[in-house]
């Protein structure tokens, strides 16, 4: 639901403030509903969340939005794209006001090729990846929208945040009026 990974974190702020060239790691802000990524673009940095809250979306052919996933601190966003060489996957937004990590993409480059660490953290964020996906997919088949929805509400009162009503529809795959049958139906 919220994907954290404080270890990542952890290994990134030591390189931040171990770094040579500061021009490699800096740290950049985001206000609530700034784009950090745009979908079919290429990414021009390597991002760490440090703090807040992202939703990561795709916009169907049929311009309905798909939230993949809530990421929180210590969650990277563009590697894949720079690892494949492609354009971003998906869109990156900030829920919350946001800060993050920004690496260089030739820094990032390098670390790849040199740093073990970083790359048993990448092989982490990757199998966790699956193995959440594969969660979210069998529940969406096993359980109704209400207990997805039952737990995307406990994460907005944990987080103290608000998520709109048509970021909870996109997150369950529904529409709208269909969450708000699905909201009247917990509420009895």
């Amino acid at each position: 639901m919220l994907r954290t990974n404080q270890l990542f974190l952890n290994y990134l702020e030591d390189l931040y403030e171990k770094q040579e060239r500061k021009e490699d790691i800096t740290k950049r802000s985001f206000s609530k509903g700034e784009r950090i990524l745009t979908q079919n673009e290429k990414p021009s940095k390597i991002m760490l969340i440090k703090d807040g809250i992202t939703k990561c979306f795709f916009i169907e052919e049929n311009d309905k939005e798909y939230i993949v996933e809530f990421l929180g601190k210590g969650e990277i966003i563009g590697e894949i794209e720079l690892i494949r060489n492609i354009s971003c996957l998906c869109s990156i937004e900030a829920v919350t006001d946001v800060t993050v990590y920004a690496m260089a993409i030739p820094y990032f480059k390098s670390l790849i090729k040199t740093d073990l660490l970083l790359n048993n953290h990448l092989l982490e964020v990757f199998a966790e990846r699956i193995v959440n996906t594969s969660r979210r997919a069998s529940y969406q088949q096993l359980y109704a929208a209400e207990h997805t929805l039952a737990q995307l509400l406990e994460l907005q009162a944990q987080q103290n945040i608000q998520i709109s009503k048509e970021d909870m529809a996109a997150y369950l795959g529904i529409t709208v009026r269909s969450l708000n049958r699905t909201l009247k139906n917990l509420e009895k």
